[in-house]
């Protein structure tokens, strides 16, 4: 089948965006660059779940000839338009494919083929590691679509299995594992290193990395601790540098830093852009990730894409993207962590192998096989 006629969610993939905004902005990104039969429809406003006014005159495919859905500035708009069949199911009804990318669903059958992308089921399993609004809002959108989806997106195998076992009643035939790729690798992607201005990069020394939005399932709060027992035990003085935004749940987390005895060497750097992230896992001694719970973890791929020792988890989807390609631990064994940032600290021949087997492994996710992938998933939901 050709020429379709899709609409795409593109409303979380603003300046600020996060690991959803980053999957559905490099899909989008690979799709325009590589599909030219069908008509894509982009929608930065979906739903009253998420809305980012930001996005609202964005055009950066103007150029394309890319066609775009309604502008809606104010939140209120928003919720005006897509709770009112009338105007947001009677315009999607144009559409003979439409893919949910932000959570929402449209809460009306449609004549067209409804695709759903599920990131992860961590409000249904860990409800406490989020807000109470943001699970409702979660589970509002997979309920509804669980009845009206034709087809499900999941990022990783982990994600898959977590939806099946909430929602038995959907086969698993209808969900299908799409996985993400590093940014870096995006088609047309350009992001060139960039030092990050605070003094501490102006040295030259090794340090540690921990990338992530600081909430509680990814478990920063743990990793001072490791930090903690790692300098107490004699480690290094390697700085341990977090980079991401500010989450939820976690009000006292830099007064914990404050408190802590190697506090001047604890280095928060909030918001990164592309060319600074590129920068520091490009220079890291070791990748930290020790989060709970992750969908995906784009933060481990697009480190050993770089080349970056990695240390992370092994719950959830993350053993699918490290394989033997890393040290992979219990997020809550603090002695097994501590013991290992040592052993990589000290062995070079182990970290500089951890480092190779870490890019190689990175090169069996790319966006062209994303891409293909969905785009084969479009034909099928409209047969």
């Amino acid at each position: 089948m050709s020429g379709l006629k899709v609409a795409f969610d593109v409303s979380q993939t603003g300046g600020r965006k996060a690991g959803c905004g980053y999957y559905a902005a490099s899909l989008i990104e690979g799709l325009l660059t590589s599909d030219v039969t069908n008509e894509f429809t982009l929608l930065t406003s979906f739903g009253d779940f998420f809305h980012d006014p930001t996005l609202a005159f964005a055009l950066p495919h103007l150029g394309q000839g890319i066609r775009y859905g309604p502008r809606l500035l104010r939140r209120k708009d928003a919720e005006i338009f897509w709770r009112d069949h009338d105007r947001g199911g009677h315009f999607l009804e144009q559409f003979d494919v439409v893919h949910a990318n932000n959570f929402w669903c449209p809460p009306w059958p449609m004549p067209g083929a409804l695709i759903y992308t599920l990131y992860d089921m961590s409000f249904l399993d860990h409800p406490e590691w989020t807000t109470e609004k943001n699970r409702r809002g979660c589970l509002e959108g997979v309920e509804r679509a669980v009845t009206l989806a034709d087809k499900f997106v999941a990022i990783s195998e982990a994600t898959k299995q977590s939806f099946l076992k909430h929602f038995p009643q959907i086969t698993p035939e209808k969900v299908h594992v799409i996985y993400p790729a590093s940014r870096f690798g995006q088609p047309g992607f350009n992001a060139a290193p960039k030092r990050p201005r605070q003094e501490i990069f102006n040295i030259g020394n090794p340090f540690f990395l921990s990338i992530g939005t600081i909430e509680p399932r990814k478990n920063q709060t743990f990793l001072l601790d490791v930090y903690h027992q790692y300098r107490h035990r004699g480690g290094e003085a390697t700085p341990l540098v977090l980079a991401g935004k500010k989450g939820w749940l976690m009000d006292d987390f830099e007064e914990k830093i404050v408190a802590s005895p190697w506090a001047s060497d604890i280095f928060i750097l909030g918001y990164v852009s592309d060319g600074e992230l590129a920068w520091l896992y490009q220079h890291c001694l070791v990748n930290l990730y020790p989060s709970h719970y992750e969908g995906f973890g784009l933060p481990v791929l697009e480190g050993m894409a770089f080349g970056a020792c990695t240390l992370c988890s092994n719950s959830t989807s993350m053993p699918e993207i490290v394989g033997d390609a890393g040290i992979l631990l219990p997020p809550d064994d603090l002695e097994r962590w501590v013991h290992a940032l040592e052993s990589v600290v000290s062995e070079t021949e182990k970290r500089i192998s951890l480092k190779e087997e870490a890019l190689k492994r990175s090169t069996s996710f790319q966006w062209e096989q994303s891409i293909m992938q969905t785009l084969s998933l479009y034909e099928k939901a409209t047969r």
